[in-house]
């Protein structure tokens, strides 16, 4: 597949900026795989598509408020700092995106807060944009990073033309969020409510939970027309025994195991053994998925509307066959359907 094969017309005014009112309320599509047949409903309705004894898998990362904006010293220059991930818990290190990259020197000293009482040093460039810094602070751990965060905003994806405010801080994040580490949200999950997720329970669907915390390679800008040649960031990932063992029966049982995002396909592909079945794994995953691939757990996929050229948009165009995903897509544009993070959702199935 070519990069060139996943262009498609996207108004702008069809990018969500504002999550929904009630999660559950969203549109959703349902695309049949074996009719190719396509459904217009409300999300609620998925209920009506598991039963007794399927699985859901969802991911249960937190995201952390990672935009944080400094002033540089001597200058006052305002710099944007975009959190990564933390190196080093002891020295404090992280590891960031800074904008603009140019003014940003090994070196440099960057303040934050309206007292500019937190403080962090440039300690070396890991990229064009990136650096490591090293904050300067002498309390505890946990103090650092409540004082650091206390700092941040909600990352939001940069086609959300606005600052994040305090709604965003509850809407941009799952309800079963507990596992701190993601710089962007797993879309899918957050249309789950705890009365959707109550009703799923009742009906008898099994509901796992693995950890893949989202980063911002998902964002990456794909610069080869050739997709083999493309490097996914590597994301870590931890999945249970208890998740290997619930999956895996249900398998053997042929019941459905939806996963809940492209973020929880590529953690399941990231650890399936050779007989089709998953294995627990503990590590960091580069995984890649575009057409054509061959899943052998999920039998279902939950996933919102993609921007084009995106790498998400690849992995649902491998799971739902590229021909029928275009189509659905071509479709939910002249529907007016919502894309990205705040927007609609997709069931394939």
């Amino acid at each position: 597949m070519k990069l060139s094969q996943f262009k498609f017309r996207l108004p702008e005014d069809l990018i969500a900026q504002e999550p929904m009112a009630h999660r559950d309320e969203c549109r959703l599509m349902v695309v049949h795989r074996k009719t190719g047949d396509i459904e217009d409903m409300v999300f609620k309705n998925i209920l009506g598509f598991f039963g007794d004894g399927d699985v859901m898998i969802f991911n249960d990362t937190k995201v952390f408020p990672a935009r944080l904006y400094g002033n540089k010293e001597k200058t006052g220059a305002r710099i944007e700092v975009f959190l990564l991930r933390e190196l080093n818990e002891n020295n404090k290190l992280w590891d960031v995106l800074v904008e603009p990259a140019r003014k940003i020197r090994i070196g440099n000293k960057l303040y934050f807060g309206e007292d500019e009482s937190m403080v962090a040093e440039v300690i070396d460039n890991t990229t064009s944009r990136g650096r490591t810094l090293r904050f300067l602070y002498d309390g505890n751990h946990d103090d650092f990073k409540r004082d650091l965060y206390a700092l941040g905003a909600t990352p939001l994806p940069d086609y959300i033309k606005r600052e994040a405010d305090a709604e965003d801080a509850e809407m941009y994040q799952t309800i079963f969020a507990t596992k701190e580490g993601a710089v962007m949200a797993p879309a899918a999950g957050l249309h789950f409510t705890r009365e959707l997720l109550k009703r799923l329970e009742i009906r008898g669907v099994h509901q796992c939970f693995m950890t893949v915390h989202c980063g911002l390679g998902n964002f990456r800008e794909i610069d080869v027309e050739d997709l083999t040649k493309h490097r996914m960031d590597s994301e870590q990932i931890f999945i249970s025994q208890q998740l290997v063992d619930t999956v895996n029966a249900a398998k053997d049982e042929d019941k459905q195991v939806c996963a809940v995002g492209t973020s929880v396909l590529r953690g399941i592909e990231s650890a399936t053994s050779m007989n089709g079945h998953m294995k627990t794994y503990d590590g960091w995953t580069n995984k890649f998925i575009f057409p054509p691939y061959d899943f052998s757990v999920a039998t279902s996929l939950v996933s919102n509307f993609h921007l084009p050229y995106s790498t998400m948009l690849m992995t649902v165009a491998a799971f739902g066959g590229y021909d029928l995903v275009m189509e659905a897509y071509k479709r939910a544009v002249a529907e007016g359907y919502r894309f990205g993070a705040y927007g609609d959702a997709m069931l394939i199935i």
